[in-house]
Protein backbone atom coordinates (compact mmCIF):
# COMPACT_ATOMS: atom_id res chain seq x y z
CA UNK A 1 0.00 0.00 0.00
CA UNK A 2 0.91 3.18 -0.96
CA UNK A 3 0.75 6.06 1.31
CA UNK A 4 2.09 9.00 -0.73
CA UNK A 5 2.32 12.53 0.99
CA UNK A 6 0.67 11.01 4.30
CA UNK A 7 3.67 8.80 4.60
CA UNK A 8 5.52 12.37 5.91
CA UNK A 9 3.32 12.41 9.10
CA UNK A 10 4.80 10.52 11.35
CA UNK A 11 8.43 12.10 11.21
CA UNK A 12 6.47 15.98 10.52
CA UNK A 13 4.80 14.62 13.90
CA UNK A 14 7.82 14.06 15.70
CA UNK A 15 9.32 17.49 14.69
CA UNK A 16 6.40 19.55 15.43
CA UNK A 17 5.77 17.37 19.18
CA UNK A 18 9.91 18.27 19.39
CA UNK A 19 9.70 21.87 18.62
CA UNK A 20 6.22 22.08 20.86
CA UNK A 21 7.43 20.21 24.48
CA UNK A 22 10.94 20.53 23.20
CA UNK A 23 11.47 17.06 24.37
CA UNK A 24 12.37 14.51 22.08
CA UNK A 25 11.11 11.16 23.67
CA UNK A 26 7.54 11.35 23.67
CA UNK A 27 7.87 13.22 20.45
CA UNK A 28 9.87 10.09 18.78
CA UNK A 29 7.58 7.55 20.50
CA UNK A 30 3.99 8.99 18.85
CA UNK A 31 5.89 9.29 15.52
CA UNK A 32 6.34 5.71 16.02
CA UNK A 33 2.76 5.12 17.06
CA UNK A 34 1.13 7.30 14.37
CA UNK A 35 3.05 5.10 11.75
CA UNK A 36 1.95 2.12 13.29
CA UNK A 37 -1.37 2.92 13.21
CA UNK A 38 -1.17 4.12 9.96
CA UNK A 39 0.20 0.44 9.25
CA UNK A 40 -2.90 -1.08 11.30
CA UNK A 41 -5.63 0.37 9.38
CA UNK A 42 -6.12 3.70 11.14
CA UNK A 43 -7.32 0.94 14.72
CA UNK A 44 -5.03 3.28 17.70
CA UNK A 45 -4.84 0.10 19.64
CA UNK A 46 -3.66 -2.11 17.06
CA UNK A 47 -1.05 0.28 16.47
CA UNK A 48 0.20 0.91 20.34
CA UNK A 49 0.41 -3.32 20.13
CA UNK A 50 2.40 -2.95 16.90
CA UNK A 51 4.94 0.01 17.86
CA UNK A 52 6.50 -2.90 20.37
CA UNK A 53 5.68 -6.02 18.75
CA UNK A 54 6.83 -5.12 15.37
CA UNK A 55 9.04 -1.98 15.36
CA UNK A 56 10.57 -0.78 19.40
CA UNK A 57 10.85 -4.68 20.48
CA UNK A 58 12.54 -5.70 16.94
CA UNK A 59 14.77 -2.56 17.05
CA UNK A 60 16.47 -3.32 20.47
CA UNK A 61 17.36 -7.34 20.05
CA UNK A 62 18.64 -6.77 16.82
CA UNK A 63 22.21 -7.74 16.63
CA UNK A 64 23.26 -4.61 15.57
CA UNK A 65 21.57 -2.20 17.59
CA UNK A 66 22.86 -4.93 20.60
CA UNK A 67 26.26 -3.78 20.18
CA UNK A 68 25.40 -0.14 20.01
CA UNK A 69 23.72 0.19 23.34
CA UNK A 70 26.70 -2.07 24.72
CA UNK A 71 29.50 0.19 23.24
CA UNK A 72 27.27 2.84 24.37
CA UNK A 73 27.18 1.70 28.46
CA UNK A 74 31.30 1.22 28.02
CA UNK A 75 31.65 4.88 26.57
CA UNK A 76 29.35 5.83 29.95
CA UNK A 77 31.55 3.45 31.89
CA UNK A 78 34.62 4.87 30.70
CA UNK A 79 33.87 8.59 31.45
CA UNK A 80 33.40 7.63 35.11
CA UNK A 81 36.21 5.87 35.10
CA UNK A 82 38.47 8.98 34.26
CA UNK A 83 36.18 11.18 36.42
CA UNK A 84 37.25 9.12 39.22
CA UNK A 85 40.74 9.13 38.60
CA UNK A 86 41.47 12.09 38.31
CA UNK A 87 43.70 12.19 35.31
CA UNK A 88 41.80 15.64 33.38
CA UNK A 89 42.60 17.49 37.14
CA UNK A 90 46.14 16.45 36.56
CA UNK A 91 46.76 17.74 33.13
CA UNK A 92 44.74 21.29 33.99
CA UNK A 93 47.15 21.58 37.13
CA UNK A 94 50.39 21.43 34.33
CA UNK A 95 49.25 23.31 31.99
CA UNK A 96 48.21 26.32 34.75
CA UNK A 97 51.41 26.19 35.63
CA UNK A 98 52.88 27.45 32.34
CA UNK A 99 49.74 29.82 31.88
CA UNK A 100 51.04 33.52 32.39
CA UNK A 101 48.85 36.02 30.49
CA UNK A 102 45.11 36.21 29.40
CA UNK A 103 45.58 34.83 25.79
CA UNK A 104 47.59 32.17 27.29
CA UNK A 105 44.80 31.18 29.90
CA UNK A 106 42.46 31.28 26.93
CA UNK A 107 44.46 29.11 24.90
CA UNK A 108 45.05 26.57 27.49
CA UNK A 109 41.05 26.26 28.06
CA UNK A 110 40.89 26.24 23.94
CA UNK A 111 43.90 23.03 24.37
CA UNK A 112 41.97 21.52 27.40
CA UNK A 113 38.66 21.34 25.85
CA UNK A 114 40.27 20.13 22.52
CA UNK A 115 41.71 17.37 24.61
CA UNK A 116 38.81 15.97 25.84
CA UNK A 117 36.73 15.03 22.64
CA UNK A 118 35.23 11.76 23.70
CA UNK A 119 32.14 13.20 25.85
CA UNK A 120 30.42 16.60 25.72
CA UNK A 121 29.18 16.85 29.48
CA UNK A 122 32.57 15.63 30.79
CA UNK A 123 34.58 18.49 28.78
CA UNK A 124 32.10 20.62 29.49
CA UNK A 125 32.10 20.33 33.69
CA UNK A 126 35.70 19.16 33.31
CA UNK A 127 36.99 22.04 31.28
CA UNK A 128 35.28 24.98 33.12
CA UNK A 129 35.79 23.80 36.73
CA UNK A 130 39.31 23.43 36.43
CA UNK A 131 40.12 26.27 33.83
CA UNK A 132 37.84 28.91 36.51
CA UNK A 133 40.56 29.67 38.57
CA UNK A 134 43.10 30.09 35.99
CA UNK A 135 41.21 32.54 34.24
CA UNK A 136 40.01 34.16 36.84
CA UNK A 137 43.70 34.79 38.25
CA UNK A 138 44.64 36.14 34.44
CA UNK A 139 40.71 38.34 34.34
CA UNK A 140 39.66 36.75 31.24
CA UNK A 141 35.50 37.07 31.90
CA UNK A 142 33.26 33.79 32.86
CA UNK A 143 31.39 34.78 29.68
CA UNK A 144 34.54 33.80 27.81
CA UNK A 145 34.96 31.04 29.58
CA UNK A 146 31.97 29.46 29.00
CA UNK A 147 31.74 30.35 25.45
CA UNK A 148 35.42 28.95 24.83
CA UNK A 149 34.26 26.00 26.72
CA UNK A 150 30.50 25.21 25.25
CA UNK A 151 32.45 26.18 21.99
CA UNK A 152 34.58 23.23 22.03
CA UNK A 153 32.54 20.61 23.33
CA UNK A 154 29.93 19.55 21.48
CA UNK A 155 32.09 20.45 17.78
CA UNK A 156 35.11 18.04 19.16
CA UNK A 157 32.53 15.30 19.94
CA UNK A 158 32.03 14.76 16.35
CA UNK A 159 35.51 15.74 14.87
CA UNK A 160 37.28 13.46 16.92
CA UNK A 161 37.65 9.63 16.02
CA UNK A 162 35.78 8.06 19.07
CA UNK A 163 33.59 9.57 21.51
CA UNK A 164 29.76 9.14 22.72
CA UNK A 165 28.51 10.92 19.65
CA UNK A 166 30.19 8.97 17.37
CA UNK A 167 28.81 5.89 18.71
CA UNK A 168 25.30 7.41 18.39
CA UNK A 169 25.47 8.79 15.23
CA UNK A 170 27.41 5.46 13.94
CA UNK A 171 24.16 3.65 15.13
CA UNK A 172 21.98 6.02 13.31
CA UNK A 173 23.99 5.49 10.05
CA UNK A 174 24.31 1.70 10.30
CA UNK A 175 20.58 1.23 10.83
CA UNK A 176 19.65 3.39 7.66
CA UNK A 177 22.15 1.22 5.71
CA UNK A 178 20.40 -1.81 6.35
CA UNK A 179 17.21 -0.34 5.58
CA UNK A 180 18.64 1.23 2.37
CA UNK A 181 19.99 -2.38 1.43
CA UNK A 182 23.00 -0.38 1.29
CA UNK A 183 26.91 -1.79 1.74
CA UNK A 184 29.73 0.18 3.80
CA UNK A 185 31.11 0.49 6.60
CA UNK A 186 28.86 3.27 9.20
CA UNK A 187 31.85 4.28 10.73
CA UNK A 188 34.23 4.54 7.51
CA UNK A 189 31.24 6.96 6.57
CA UNK A 190 31.21 8.76 9.67
CA UNK A 191 34.80 9.39 9.17
CA UNK A 192 34.46 10.69 5.63
CA UNK A 193 31.98 13.27 7.24
CA UNK A 194 34.37 14.87 9.68
CA UNK A 195 35.99 17.08 6.96
CA UNK A 196 32.52 18.33 5.88
CA UNK A 197 31.44 19.11 8.98
CA UNK A 198 32.10 22.88 8.29
CA UNK A 199 30.02 24.32 11.14
CA UNK A 200 32.01 21.97 13.72
CA UNK A 201 35.24 23.14 12.42
CA UNK A 202 34.23 26.74 11.64
CA UNK A 203 33.39 27.41 15.24
CA UNK A 204 36.66 26.42 16.18
CA UNK A 205 38.40 28.89 13.91
CA UNK A 206 36.37 31.49 15.17
CA UNK A 207 37.73 30.34 18.77
CA UNK A 208 41.39 30.00 17.76
CA UNK A 209 41.18 33.76 15.65
CA UNK A 210 39.18 35.78 18.69
CA UNK A 211 41.93 33.94 21.05
CA UNK A 212 44.97 34.92 18.88
CA UNK A 213 44.11 38.60 18.34
CA UNK A 214 42.01 38.96 21.54
CA UNK A 215 39.81 40.97 19.24
CA UNK A 216 36.04 40.73 20.62
CA UNK A 217 32.63 42.57 19.36
CA UNK A 218 29.23 42.72 20.67
CA UNK A 219 28.53 41.72 24.41
CA UNK A 220 31.32 39.26 24.46
CA UNK A 221 33.32 42.59 24.51
CA UNK A 222 31.63 44.91 26.84
CA UNK A 223 32.37 41.41 29.24
CA UNK A 224 35.97 41.08 28.31
CA UNK A 225 36.36 45.09 29.12
CA UNK A 226 35.04 44.53 32.29
CA UNK A 227 36.93 41.82 33.50
CA UNK A 228 40.14 43.65 32.45
CA UNK A 229 39.20 46.70 33.93
CA UNK A 230 37.87 46.21 36.93
CA UNK A 231 38.79 42.77 37.97
CA UNK A 232 35.01 41.93 37.78
CA UNK A 233 34.94 38.25 36.33
CA UNK A 234 30.96 38.17 36.53
CA UNK A 235 28.57 41.23 35.92
CA UNK A 236 27.50 42.73 38.74
CA UNK A 237 23.43 40.69 39.78
CA UNK A 238 25.13 37.57 37.97
CA UNK A 239 23.36 34.84 39.55
CA UNK A 240 25.66 32.07 38.18
CA UNK A 241 24.93 27.93 38.89
CA UNK A 242 25.23 26.17 41.75
CA UNK A 243 28.14 24.53 39.83
CA UNK A 244 26.98 21.43 41.89
CA UNK A 245 27.38 19.08 39.05
CA UNK A 246 31.33 20.69 38.16
CA UNK A 247 31.86 19.83 42.55
CA UNK A 248 30.77 16.46 41.74
CA UNK A 249 33.47 15.66 38.00
CA UNK A 250 36.08 16.57 40.81
CA UNK A 251 37.83 12.40 41.19
CA UNK A 252 39.97 12.41 43.53
CA UNK A 253 42.19 14.96 46.01
CA UNK A 254 44.84 17.06 43.62
CA UNK A 255 47.75 15.58 45.14
CA UNK A 256 46.69 11.91 44.01
CA UNK A 257 45.46 13.29 40.56
CA UNK A 258 47.96 11.66 37.37
CA UNK A 259 48.12 12.92 34.07
CA UNK A 260 48.54 9.10 32.87
CA UNK A 261 45.02 8.44 34.59
CA UNK A 262 43.77 9.77 31.42
CA UNK A 263 46.35 9.90 28.89
CA UNK A 264 46.53 6.05 28.91
CA UNK A 265 43.10 4.93 28.67
CA UNK A 266 42.58 7.90 26.01
CA UNK A 267 45.75 6.18 24.06
CA UNK A 268 44.43 2.52 24.74
CA UNK A 269 41.26 3.12 22.68
CA UNK A 270 42.23 4.97 20.12
CA UNK A 271 45.64 2.84 19.45
CA UNK A 272 43.52 -0.19 19.35
CA UNK A 273 40.84 0.76 16.70
CA UNK A 274 42.99 0.29 13.93
CA UNK A 275 44.29 -3.22 14.60
CA UNK A 276 40.90 -4.41 15.46
CA UNK A 277 39.39 -2.68 12.00
CA UNK A 278 41.97 -4.81 10.53
CA UNK A 279 41.25 -7.86 12.71
CA UNK A 280 37.60 -7.79 12.26
CA UNK A 281 38.33 -7.42 8.38
CA UNK A 282 40.26 -11.02 7.80
CA UNK A 283 43.75 -9.18 7.48
CA UNK A 284 45.99 -10.37 6.43
CA UNK A 285 43.94 -13.10 3.99
CA UNK A 286 42.43 -9.91 2.95
CA UNK A 287 43.87 -6.84 1.59
CA UNK A 288 44.66 -3.64 3.71
CA UNK A 289 42.04 -1.84 2.24
CA UNK A 290 39.88 -4.76 1.59
CA UNK A 291 39.99 -5.19 5.24
CA UNK A 292 39.50 -1.63 6.60
CA UNK A 293 36.37 -1.76 4.35
CA UNK A 294 34.92 -4.99 5.59
CA UNK A 295 35.86 -4.61 8.85
CA UNK A 296 33.04 -4.52 11.94
CA UNK A 297 33.29 -0.86 12.95
CA UNK A 298 31.06 -1.42 16.37
CA UNK A 299 32.53 -4.79 17.16
CA UNK A 300 35.69 -2.96 17.25
CA UNK A 301 34.71 0.36 19.07
CA UNK A 302 33.38 -2.20 21.61
CA UNK A 303 36.60 -4.23 22.31
CA UNK A 304 38.97 -1.09 22.24
CA UNK A 305 36.20 0.55 25.10
CA UNK A 306 36.22 -2.37 26.71
CA UNK A 307 40.02 -2.76 26.97
CA UNK A 308 40.35 1.06 27.95
CA UNK A 309 37.82 0.59 30.59
CA UNK A 310 39.69 -2.12 32.11
CA UNK A 311 42.83 -0.13 31.93
CA UNK A 312 41.87 2.79 33.90
CA UNK A 313 39.95 0.61 36.60
CA UNK A 314 43.34 -1.03 37.09
CA UNK A 315 44.80 1.89 37.20
CA UNK A 316 42.56 3.26 39.91
CA UNK A 317 42.70 0.37 41.85
CA UNK A 318 46.68 0.22 41.56
CA UNK A 319 46.58 3.94 42.66
CA UNK A 320 44.17 2.68 45.39
CA UNK A 321 41.59 5.26 44.22
CA UNK A 322 38.65 3.02 44.98
CA UNK A 323 38.47 -0.65 45.84
CA UNK A 324 37.13 -3.35 43.69
CA UNK A 325 33.62 -2.79 44.93
CA UNK A 326 34.25 1.19 44.44
CA UNK A 327 34.94 0.27 40.80
CA UNK A 328 31.67 -2.30 40.20
CA UNK A 329 29.62 1.07 41.22
CA UNK A 330 31.59 3.09 38.42
CA UNK A 331 31.00 0.26 36.27
CA UNK A 332 26.75 0.50 36.99
CA UNK A 333 26.72 4.21 37.57
CA UNK A 334 28.25 4.54 33.79
CA UNK A 335 25.88 2.00 32.13
CA UNK A 336 23.31 3.98 34.06
CA UNK A 337 24.47 7.65 32.83
CA UNK A 338 23.87 6.37 29.43
CA UNK A 339 19.86 5.41 29.74
CA UNK A 340 18.53 8.73 28.14
CA UNK A 341 20.75 7.72 24.91
CA UNK A 342 19.50 4.44 24.81
CA UNK A 343 16.22 5.51 24.87
CA UNK A 344 16.55 8.09 21.61
CA UNK A 345 18.25 5.30 19.97
CA UNK A 346 15.34 2.83 20.17
CA UNK A 347 12.71 4.98 19.44
CA UNK A 348 15.49 6.55 16.85
CA UNK A 349 15.69 3.47 15.04
CA UNK A 350 11.92 2.25 15.66
CA UNK A 351 10.29 5.34 13.61
CA UNK A 352 13.56 4.59 11.06
CA UNK A 353 11.66 1.27 10.64
CA UNK A 354 8.23 2.62 10.26
CA UNK A 355 9.24 5.53 8.17
CA UNK A 356 10.34 2.31 5.77
CA UNK A 357 7.12 0.34 5.64
CA UNK A 358 5.37 3.49 4.73
CA UNK A 359 7.55 4.39 2.29
CA UNK A 360 8.27 7.86 3.59
CA UNK A 361 12.33 7.91 2.05
CA UNK A 362 10.64 7.23 -0.99
CA UNK A 363 8.09 9.37 -1.47
CA UNK A 364 10.80 12.46 0.23
CA UNK A 365 13.20 11.21 -2.62
CA UNK A 366 10.45 12.00 -5.72
CA UNK A 367 9.72 15.19 -3.90
CA UNK A 368 13.31 16.48 -4.09
CA UNK A 369 14.39 15.12 -7.32
CA UNK A 370 10.88 17.24 -8.76
CA UNK A 371 11.65 20.53 -6.19
CA UNK A 372 14.63 21.22 -5.09
CA UNK A 373 17.80 21.92 -7.00
CA UNK A 374 20.85 19.13 -5.40
CA UNK A 375 22.76 22.50 -4.88
CA UNK A 376 20.18 23.39 -1.96
CA UNK A 377 19.89 20.34 -0.31
CA UNK A 378 22.86 20.30 2.07
CA UNK A 379 21.71 23.74 2.60
CA UNK A 380 18.12 22.94 3.62
CA UNK A 381 19.75 20.08 5.61
CA UNK A 382 21.59 22.14 7.85
CA UNK A 383 18.87 24.99 8.66
CA UNK A 384 16.15 22.28 9.49
CA UNK A 385 18.48 20.62 12.02
CA UNK A 386 19.89 23.92 13.48
CA UNK A 387 16.01 24.78 13.80
CA UNK A 388 15.35 21.22 15.34
CA UNK A 389 18.09 21.63 17.90
CA UNK A 390 17.68 25.62 18.99
CA UNK A 391 13.99 24.14 19.84
CA UNK A 392 14.37 20.99 21.27
CA UNK A 393 17.95 22.00 22.86
CA UNK A 394 18.79 18.49 22.08
CA UNK A 395 21.34 17.25 18.94
CA UNK A 396 20.87 13.76 19.63
CA UNK A 397 17.18 13.98 19.12
CA UNK A 398 18.01 16.35 15.70
CA UNK A 399 20.34 13.66 14.63
CA UNK A 400 17.62 10.48 15.13
CA UNK A 401 14.92 12.74 13.41
CA UNK A 402 17.13 14.00 10.45
CA UNK A 403 19.44 11.37 9.71
CA UNK A 404 17.04 8.70 8.12
CA UNK A 405 15.35 11.65 6.03
CA UNK A 406 18.76 13.21 4.63
CA UNK A 407 20.64 10.02 3.69
CA UNK A 408 17.80 8.33 1.38
CA UNK A 409 17.67 11.96 -0.13
CA UNK A 410 20.98 11.54 -1.01
CA UNK A 411 21.83 8.61 -2.32
CA UNK A 412 18.42 9.15 -4.55
CA UNK A 413 19.55 12.72 -5.86
CA UNK A 414 23.42 11.13 -6.44
CA UNK A 415 24.72 13.77 -3.48
CA UNK A 416 27.80 12.86 -1.60
CA UNK A 417 26.34 10.81 1.14
CA UNK A 418 29.09 11.90 3.95
CA UNK A 419 28.08 15.40 2.83
CA UNK A 420 24.29 15.35 3.67
CA UNK A 421 25.13 13.62 7.06
CA UNK A 422 27.47 16.38 8.29
CA UNK A 423 25.24 18.95 6.98
CA UNK A 424 22.77 17.50 10.11
CA UNK A 425 25.82 17.11 12.64
CA UNK A 426 26.52 20.74 11.81
CA UNK A 427 23.01 21.87 11.69
CA UNK A 428 22.53 19.94 15.16
CA UNK A 429 25.97 21.83 16.81
CA UNK A 430 25.14 25.11 15.70
CA UNK A 431 21.11 25.39 17.25
CA UNK A 432 22.90 24.01 20.46
CA UNK A 433 25.07 26.46 20.49
CA UNK A 434 22.04 29.15 20.02
CA UNK A 435 19.58 27.27 21.96
CA UNK A 436 19.68 29.01 26.19
CA UNK A 437 17.51 25.28 26.97
CA UNK A 438 20.80 23.28 25.42
CA UNK A 439 21.88 20.85 28.18
CA UNK A 440 25.28 21.55 26.62
CA UNK A 441 24.94 24.86 27.25
CA UNK A 442 23.67 24.84 30.42
CA UNK A 443 26.44 22.62 31.76
CA UNK A 444 28.67 24.99 30.33
CA UNK A 445 27.60 27.74 32.22
CA UNK A 446 27.59 25.46 35.24
CA UNK A 447 31.15 24.56 34.75
CA UNK A 448 32.19 27.83 34.12
CA UNK A 449 30.22 29.08 37.10
CA UNK A 450 28.66 31.89 34.59
CA UNK A 451 25.60 33.64 34.70
CA UNK A 452 23.44 31.25 31.89
CA UNK A 453 21.40 34.22 30.39
CA UNK A 454 25.07 36.29 30.16
CA UNK A 455 26.85 33.02 28.54
CA UNK A 456 23.75 32.44 25.89
CA UNK A 457 23.78 36.53 24.95
CA UNK A 458 27.86 36.62 24.70
CA UNK A 459 28.03 33.46 22.71
CA UNK A 460 25.02 33.75 20.10
CA UNK A 461 26.74 36.46 18.07
CA UNK A 462 29.63 34.66 17.58
CA UNK A 463 27.27 31.44 17.43
CA UNK A 464 25.40 32.92 14.30
CA UNK A 465 28.56 34.35 12.42
CA UNK A 466 30.09 30.83 12.42
CA UNK A 467 26.36 30.06 11.10
CA UNK A 468 26.49 32.04 8.53
CA UNK A 469 29.98 31.23 7.10
CA UNK A 470 28.67 27.44 7.70
CA UNK A 471 25.43 27.81 4.91
CA UNK A 472 28.10 29.40 2.33
CA UNK A 473 30.44 26.33 2.65
CA UNK A 474 27.74 23.98 2.50
CA UNK A 475 26.18 25.57 -0.18
CA UNK A 476 29.52 25.78 -2.33
CA UNK A 477 30.45 22.50 -1.43
CA UNK A 478 27.21 21.69 -3.03
CA UNK A 479 27.00 23.71 -5.98
CA UNK A 480 30.66 23.15 -6.71
CA UNK A 481 31.20 19.42 -5.42
CA UNK A 482 34.19 19.74 -4.01
CA UNK A 483 34.16 19.95 -0.10
CA UNK A 484 37.62 21.75 -0.01
CA UNK A 485 35.93 24.79 -2.16
CA UNK A 486 33.17 24.93 0.42
CA UNK A 487 35.59 24.78 2.96
CA UNK A 488 37.54 27.75 1.78
CA UNK A 489 34.63 29.61 0.67
CA UNK A 490 33.19 29.25 4.50
CA UNK A 491 36.61 29.89 6.32
CA UNK A 492 36.86 33.16 4.42
CA UNK A 493 34.02 34.50 5.27
CA UNK A 494 34.47 33.60 8.71
CA UNK A 495 37.39 35.62 8.28
CA UNK A 496 36.01 38.92 7.14
CA UNK A 497 33.01 38.87 8.99
CA UNK A 498 34.54 38.73 12.19
CA UNK A 499 36.90 41.39 11.29
CA UNK A 500 33.89 43.24 9.89
CA UNK A 501 32.34 42.86 13.11
CA UNK A 502 35.24 43.88 15.34
CA UNK A 503 35.56 47.04 12.74
CA UNK A 504 32.31 47.52 13.35
CA UNK A 505 32.26 47.23 17.03
CA UNK A 506 35.77 49.37 17.39
CA UNK A 507 34.13 52.67 15.52
CA UNK A 508 30.43 52.29 17.48
CA UNK A 509 33.08 52.36 20.60
CA UNK A 510 36.57 53.98 20.13
CA UNK A 511 37.79 53.96 23.54
CA UNK A 512 36.99 50.65 24.81
CA UNK A 513 38.19 49.30 21.24
CA UNK A 514 41.79 51.29 21.86
CA UNK A 515 41.71 49.59 25.99
CA UNK A 516 41.50 46.41 24.12
CA UNK A 517 44.09 46.80 21.63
Amino acid sequence: MSFGAFSLLPPVLAIVLALATRNVIPALFCGVWLGATMLAGGNPAAGLYDSFGDFIIPSVGDEWSVTVLIYCGLFGVLIGVLQRTGGAQAIARAISARVASRRGAQGATLGLGVLIFFEDYFNALTVGSVMRPITDRMQVSREKLAYIVDSTSAPMCLLGPVSTWVVFVMGLIGTQLTDMGASGSEYLIYLSSIPLNFYAWLALGLIVFMVVTQWDFGPMARAEERARTTGAVMAEGANPPSGHEAEEMAGVPEEKARKRNMLVPIAVLVGMIPPLFLWTGGYPDNDLVTAVGEADGGQSILMATFVAVAVGLAMGLQQKLFDFRGAMDIVVDGIKSMTLVYIILTLAWSIGSVTSELGTADYLVTLAEASIAPSLVPVLLFLIGALVAFTTGTSYGTFAIMIPIAMPVAVAMDLSLSLAIAAVLSGGIFGDHCSPISDTTILSSAGASCDHIDHVRTQLPYAITAGMAGILAFFVAGLSGSALVGGLAGAGALVVAAVMLRRLWSARHPARAALAD
